[in-house]
């Protein structure tokens, strides 16, 4: 029993995934990284760089990435995302 339980708790959180194209489009440049993160939740990953900040959320096969400069969208890209 506590195994299924484990099992439908891993699988009601990939289907609740913040990482669909529907959040995708929802983000613009511009935008500040809590109002990203208010869509995303917090980032998976997030490396610091001279000038810029680059976050990704989801993992190699399925991701949205953000490039921030001074906590603002710069650019954004996305893999293995499908429509609805």
């Amino acid at each position: 029993m506590k195994k299924l339980l484990i099992i439908a708790a891993a699988l009601s959180l990939a289907a609740c995934s913040k990482v669909s194209m529907e959040n995708y489009e929802k983000i613009k440049i511009g935008m500040d990284k809590t109002e990203v993160e208010a869509i995303l939740g917090s980032a998976d990953n997030c490396v610091e760089k001279t000038l810029h900040t680059s976050c990704t959320w989801g993992d190699d096969a399925k991701n949205i990435e953000i490039t921030l400069v001074s906590d603002k969208v710069t650019l954004y890209s996305k893999k293995g995302l499908t429509d609805k």
